[in-house]
């Protein structure tokens, strides 16, 4: 019984152990061709006002620099919070690593495999 769980283990884990990650223009890129998905935070369209403000301010100090959200930024319009609240979740999300709980964000985040980009605006 013990080498056949030993054999099954090795089984699932020894393909793993075989991927290689590459950063290669925002893709991971495996050893065997796949790639995973690349993906954003934004900001649930359920969050209050309070939550979406909380968010930002809290992005923005750790982050130092929210001048795309600032008017003549990139991604000030349109100007209203869920807007400018997902562009700096975003902003920390990707500079933190793009980990899932990296948008947690009290609940308020959501991960979305779509690019969020707009006009001048780009997510990271």
């Amino acid at each position: 019984m013990a080498k056949s769980t030993a054999s099954l283990v090795l089984l699932f884990i020894f393909p793993l152990l075989l991927f290689s990650c590459n950063n290669l223009g925002g893709h991971v890129k495996f050893a065997y061709g796949l790639e995973a998905q690349k993906s954003w935070c934004v900001a649930k369209p359920s969050s209050s006002d309070s939550e979406l403000q909380n968010n930002i301010e809290y992005a923005c100090n750790l982050l130092g620099d929210c001048k795309m959200i600032q008017p003549g930024g990139s991604c000030f319009d349109p100007n209203n919070l869920m807007n400018h609240a997902s562009v700096v979740m975003n902003q920390f999300y990707a500079y933190n690593g793009g980990n899932g709980w990296n948008c947690y964000f009290s609940g308020s985040g959501l991960v979305v495999v779509n690019d969020p980009s707009y006009g001048n605006c780009k997510y990271t």
